[in-house]
């Protein structure tokens, strides 16, 4: 049996897109083994040796319906406001709705955490792992881009050691912190307590 092909990246198509946080250059990535498109969305990216750089999974709950449930719009919007802030940064955008399991299995998740169950104990119960993600699109991305050194906005330091496995320094981690609600609170404690993730300035 033959073994796959090493994932490889492509540039497929790229635009100036004017936005409420300024104007930034869309760059549509494609890969060899999947459908999926990932985006990149950069402001002055080559003006920095070590550029502000989020590496962002699609949320369609909280950044089309403005979902309470999660800090994921909120993450987003301030990364793009940090780069037109610092003058210079990007967004690497994964279709990973729901740690991976899709918008469908998501919803599912979503009901048995309306019934008692949290982010983690939902996924174990519909029979996926606790995070499907990968990162290395993100990276090769960034290599695409001759990028290999860069300042990490995130709180997930599974994010942060899988882009240094592939050979992406992280000079600075940048926390995303947003406003903790009713809704979000205990997501975001669980991700906190079981995942490490590093909240402790919100609670």
């Amino acid at each position: 049996m033959q073994s796959p092909s090493p994932l490889e990246v492509s540039l497929f198509s790229e635009a100036l897109v004017p936005t409420v946080y300024g104007e930034f250059l869309v760059s549509v990535y494609k890969d060899n083994q999947s459908e999926d498109e990932t985006v990149l969305i950069s402001h002055n990216l080559s003006d920095a040796v070590a550029p502000f750089i989020r590496v962002h999974s699609e949320c369609f709950t909280g950044e089309v319906l403005g979902s309470l449930k999660c800090d994921c719009r909120d993450q987003l919007a301030l990364s793009l406001k940090e780069i037109q802030k610092r003058g210079s940064g990007a967004v690497i955008y994964l279709r990973q709705e729901g740690r991976g399991i899709g918008l469908g299995n998501k919803i599912k998740a979503y009901d048995l955490q309306n019934k008692g169950a949290d982010t983690i104990e939902a996924n174990h119960m519909l029979g996926f792992g606790t995070d499907l993600r990968t990162f290395d699109r993100a990276a090769l991305i960034l290599k695409d881009r001759s990028i290999d050194k860069i300042v990490l906005n995130t709180n997930n330091p599974e994010k942060l050691e899988s882009l240094k496995n592939f050979g992406i320094e992280i000079t600075e981690r940048v926390p995303s912190l947003s406003a903790v609600n009713e809704h979000n609170k205990d997501y975001l404690e669980t991700k906190m307590k079981l995942l490490g993730h590093h909240l402790d300035p919100l609670f």
